[in-house]
């Protein structure tokens, strides 16, 4: 059964001289967070750092995801224990507790003499001294302590609060000119700039460290207007119009940037998108010119080929894509043997596709070509040759979108030949190299693995890990240590302050970025923050994302796990698997509360009015007291709704989960005219590619919970991967290299990178 985890989410997974002042800030970053240990006053004990391995030990920080009552008792126990890491902890989160039910004397009781103590969250302790005594009415003495706070901390983020906290107009300046990073001190611009707009440089920090937040382009769009901006400026607003998809203002900006190869490119792609071709095609040809090395200038030719307009000049940009650029020569390819086809030059297209085959074999567009192939041999029931030609796929392609399904019908094909050896071969290797995919949860139900089916899964309840949140794999110390205890609000203050590199930051400050999304409740940014490192693909980047994609921290935060008490109980009373209740979730709304989509859908599990209308007399509920945003009405009626499929498809999860997208009558449509002897061929022919990918994609999610929060899957799957399986070798394909499918097209199972 589903272990009962937690009351709240699962997070896995900011005078005369201050305008100088501030304007060097926006251009050199300071160097806040870099190094806090020598902020606090000598002969304390140096804390040990957070690890995984460190925090383990901790018998606190798995007290976080329980509720303050839950965990009272075992606290108070910690508390009055030795000194320790653990004992400082404890005192604090009690003390937290207690601000929280507004018993600020017994709070102050935990935190006396507790920064003498808890070096790692000093300038916290006293900040929350402040809060209680100002709760007491006590506030000549809340604001004595926030004035120690910023003369024993004065370089400390936690000193921007304090600042803002007093906020006289002196503190007000310094908060500006300190920590113009801060989000509090966000809050005293706008404040500012709602009474005097024209302050360029107050509109600039908000530009450089507030660009994600909601109504920034209404700053934005007056900055533009600024005749006295710096190139330098102008990069940052153009990094910020690119940022809210805003291209062609973006555009604009970065042509006034200084010349680098990204922010010449940026300005060429805002004007193509714009449909501005000749400025367009100047801008890259600048590019090009001027930085002939540069990564951007091989997407600058191929962009120059589809804005060219006689097709036979573009091949000459294709072609010093393929002899200059070979990570962006697959791409190029594509688009001249697209040219050399409607040349009616069948010869030199067959040449450029043999060239994609033979020496560019390891990009996406050589897998994607291969699996038309591919899917056209199987039509007409070649499977010997369909395997053939996928298999390279599987092997040479492993980071393409299709490597795993490739791997998985190389099995199905070898089943239909008789060869159930290779067929089983290929599923395990399916689930050791793919263990994220789709195809791994099918192959793993084909080797008989407890994973569920279509058939069954409605009725499983597979039992789940408990966890405490992962040590974010940047920032500092004392950041990291208030994420871990679930000072959502102070960490993320401490984070936003820290992290001055939030235009073009790193692989670790990305992920880190994305875990204080999901704490904060922002679930769609913080899956996508996390999801989108993927797309980083400057060398620099790789080898780094290479490791996080490794760890187990990585896929908890792209399939994080909120809501989980709600789903529990409404998957419990309308017997649903509550991880498939989660991958239905995830997939309609990314746990996005107030999601709502243009045909009115709404809410976590994007139920549609009139379905509400009719699901509520069936639960004996007033329509009139459903609000569809509130989670806890939005699951209630999306399980019911869920389970309601399911009786009406004779418990089949295929059906039930297409008929949740696409209606119950396109799936009696389909149940008419599509093969129903094989499920996977049912799914891969399901007409509308929207449904098709909608139940590759829950399945896959339900897979990812099952595997990432599972201890019985997460071993096996750890075994196979261990293992390492060979996908089976079929002869050779190189004979057929030239030849042409008949299938043109081929739809994508995930999102194409951008």
């Amino acid at each position: 059964m589903l272990k009962k985890l937690q009351k709240k989410q699962i997070s896995l997974i900011a005078g005369a001289g201050l305008c100088a002042f501030l304007a060097g800030a926006l251009v050199s970053a300071p160097e806040i967070g870099k190094n806090f240990g020598n902020l606090f006053k000598s002969g304390r004990d140096k804390p040990e750092l957070l690890t995984e391995e460190t925090k383990a030990k901790s018998a606190v920080l798995p007290l976080v995801v329980q509720s303050p009552q839950e965990r009272t008792a075992k606290l108070e126990a910690i508390a009055k224990g030795s000194p320790s890491t653990d004992r400082n902890r404890a005192r604090y989160l009690l003390a937290s507790d207690l601000i929280e039910s507004k018993d600020a004397k017994n709070a102050l009781k935990h935190l006396d003499q507790l920064e003498n103590d808890y070096s790692q969250l000093a300038p916290y302790v006293i900040l929350r001294q402040a809060q209680a005594h100002e709760m007491l009415g006590e506030d000549g003495k809340a604001s004595d302590l926030r004035q120690k706070v910023i003369k024993d901390y004065p370089t400390h983020p936690a000193t921007g609060k304090a600042l803002y906290l007093i906020s006289t107009k002196e503190y007000q300046d310094q908060a500006i000119a300190q920590f113009p990073s801060h989000p509090l001190t966000w809050e005293i611009i706008k404040k500012r700039l709602g009474e005097n707009p024209n302050q360029p440089q107050l509109q600039l920090a908000l530009a450089k460290y507030s660009f994600d937040q909601p109504g920034i382009t209404e700053v934005l769009n007056k900055l533009v207007n600024d005749p006295t901006l710096k190139p330098e400026e102008y990069e940052i607003l153009g990094t910020a119009f690119w940022e809210n998809n805003e291209f062609g203002k973006a555009s604009t900006a970065y042509s006034k940037a200084p010349r680098t190869a990204r922010n010449l490119y940026r300005a060429g792609r805002g004007l193509q998108i714009g449909g501005e071709r000749e400025q367009a095609a100047a801008t890259y040809q600048a590019l090009i010119k001027e930085f002939p090395e540069a990564q951007e200038t091989g997407t600058a030719l191929i962009r120059m080929a589809e804005i060219t307009s006689n097709k036979k000049d573009a091949l000459p940009y294709l072609d010093a894509v393929v002899s200059k650029f070979p990570d962006k020569a697959g791409a190029a390819l594509v688009k001249k043997i697209e040219i050399l086809k409607s040349q009616n030059d069948g010869k030199g297209a067959e040449t450029a596709r043999k060239l994609l085959i033979d020496k560019f074999g390891n990009t996406e567009e050589a897998a994607e070509y291969r699996w038309k192939v591919a899917l056209d041999k199987a039509k007409a029931k070649d499977f010997k040759a369909a395997w053939q030609w996928a298999e390279p796929i599987a092997t040479n392609n492993p980071d393409s979108i299709l490597a795993p399904r490739a791997s998985f019908w190389v099995g199905k094909w070898a089943s239909l030949l008789g060869k159930q050896n290779e067929a089983k071969q290929a599923y395990e290797y399916t689930v050791s190299n793919f263990p994220y995919s789709y195809y791994a949860w099918r192959s793993a139900g084909l080797l008989g693995l407890n994973v569920g089916n279509f058939n069954n899964v409605r009725d499983l309840k597979p039992q789940i890990v408990e966890l405490v949140r992962p040590v974010p794999t940047a920032g500092s110390e004392t950041f990291k240590e208030l994420y871990l205890l679930g000072q959502d609000r102070d960490a993320w203050l401490q984070w936003n302050t820290e992290f001055q590199n939030k235009m073009q930051p790193s692989i670790n400050e990305q992920f880190t970025e994305g875990l204080m999304q999901l704490a904060r409740g922002e679930n769609l940014k913080g899956i996508d923050t996390v999801s989108t490192l993927e797309d980083r693909d400057a060398p620099e980047d790789l080898a780094q994302y290479q490791a996080l994609k490794k760890q187990l921290i990585y896929w908890q935060a792209r399939y994080p796990f909120p809501y989980i008490d709600i789903i529990e109980k409404w998957s419990a009373q309308h017997k649903v698997n509550p991880l498939l209740v989660t991958a239905v979730m995830r997939q309609e709304s990314r746990f996005e509360k107030k999601a709502k989509s243009t045909a009115g859908a709404t809410g976590l599990m994007q139920v549609m009015p009139a379905t509400a209308e009719f699901i509520a007399p069936q639960i004996k509920q007033d329509i009139k007291n459903i609000q569809l945003e509130k989670p806890e009405d939005n699951i209630m009626l999306g399980t019911w709704y869920l389970g309601h499929t399911h009786d009406q498809y004779k418990e089949n999860s295929l059906l039930a989960i297409a008929s949740y997208n696409a209606g119950p009558g396109n799936v009696s449509k389909w149940l008419t005219t599509l093969p129903k002897d094989d499920p996977d061929n049912f799914v891969e022919n399901i007409p509308f590619d929207e449904t098709k990918n909608y139940v590759r994609q829950v399945f896959g999610n339900y897979w990812n919970y099952l595997r990432l929060y599972n201890p019985e899957i997460s071993q096996i799957v750890a075994k196979y991967s261990a293992e390492h399986p060979k996908l089976p070798h079929e002869g050779s394909q190189d004979q057929a290299a030239t030849q042409q499918p008949a299938a043109e097209t081929q739809q994508k199972t995930e999102k194409p990178k951008q």
